[in-house]
């Protein structure tokens, strides 16, 4: 019999938390992705704007991430992430965005409610054939706010707030921090217990301000993380995020994440090896924190700043083994 492996949790949300749940999933079967629920454009901003509900994009990637790569889970996949093409109301959205939220609504809620948001998203799993859980990181829908120096070029010293997830992305000028409106958002008795229950935590890879940073932000969720026996995982980036990572080093990014988490322990941070431009710094900067480095090959081959599943779960299965 397979053995099930570690109780692994990732957090993120958007294309950095699809690519660490398509290597997660081939290393364990004990997976749960903790979503960020903040976004306010596109597809998902609309169905947030019109029905009230949790913005379900997030929640669809990591979803499809985690579907298998037999027919069954191929086809689901690319069912859900398809976007209509019409000229019409349906222009964009996502079939799985329209899925979700028709769950939550069938099931008695309003998107909103913790219950009927977890039962409605683990209809989705079953139907996908996921090989995981997806939650989200709150209860309810939520703004980021970013902290911006510089954000009007005519005054570059001046320190003003940006709020929402697609402008504090597309901002110009230097991303100092960011806090959420509600500040203190009610987390989902099952993302607790999920943080609680696990061996690992995986921070990242991802949009470092807008989908890794602010689940350290939801006060519950933040004490959950740094009190839970779980050993910690940081992915870094392949690039540079435009917008709000521009000129980060790796160790930036370790700076950054321990002035938002002061208590946060961190056991492993993951690097791809062709990006580390000075790695004695960047292992000084891991060791401050309490942990070790290990560096991989873990980049596509095709020069894009993206992560290949098949190196990027044998990197963990060398971290979780180790």
């Amino acid at each position: 019999m397979k053995p099930l492996g570690p109780k692994v949790v990732a957090l993120g949300g958007g294309h950095g938390l699809y690519a660490s749940l398509s290597a997660l999933r081939r290393v364990t079967d004990r997976l749960t992705a903790i979503v960020t629920v903040a976004d306010d454009g596109g597809s998902s901003g609309r169905l947030r704007r019109e029905l009230g509900v949790l913005p379900p994009g997030d929640l669809r990637m990591a979803l499809a991430a985690l579907c298998g790569d037999d027919e069954w889970g191929q086809t689901w996949r690319d069912v859900v992430q398809h976007r209509f093409r019409s000229e019409g109301d349906l222009r964009g959205h996502a079939v799985g965005n329209l899925l979700i939220v028709a769950l939550w609504e069938l099931l008695g809620g309003d998107g909103a409610s913790s219950g009927s948001t977890v039962a409605g998203l683990d209809w989705v799993g079953r139907l996908l054939g996921a090989h995981g859980r997806v939650l989200p990181m709150a209860a309810v829908p939520m703004d980021i706010v970013a902290e911006v120096r510089g954000a009007d070029p005519a005054r570059p010293d001046e320190v003003t707030h940006v709020k929402g997830q697609v402008a504090c992305a597309r901002t110009p000028g230097s991303v100092l921090g960011v806090s959420l409106v509600p500040a203190d958002p009610p987390a989902c008795p099952e993302t607790l217990a999920a943080v609680d229950d696990a061996d690992w935590i995986v921070f990242g890879p991802g949009s470092w301000f807008t989908s890794v940073l602010p689940h350290l932000k939801v006060p519950a969720l933040a004490r959950a993380l740094t009190t839970s026996r779980a050993r910690r995982v940081v992915a870094l980036n392949l690039a540079q995020q435009p917008g709000e990572t521009d000129d980060f080093s790796p160790q930036t990014h370790l700076e950054v994440l321990q002035a938002h988490a002061p208590d946060l322990r961190v056991d492993v941070v993951l690097a791809d090896r062709a990006v580390v431009d000075d790695p004695d710094a960047l292992d000084k900067a891991v060791q401050d924190l309490g942990g070790r480095l290990v560096l991989a090959d873990v980049a596509a081959d095709d020069g894009s700043p993206r992560h290949e599943p098949a190196r990027l779960a044998q990197a963990f299965v060398q971290i979780f083994t180790e």
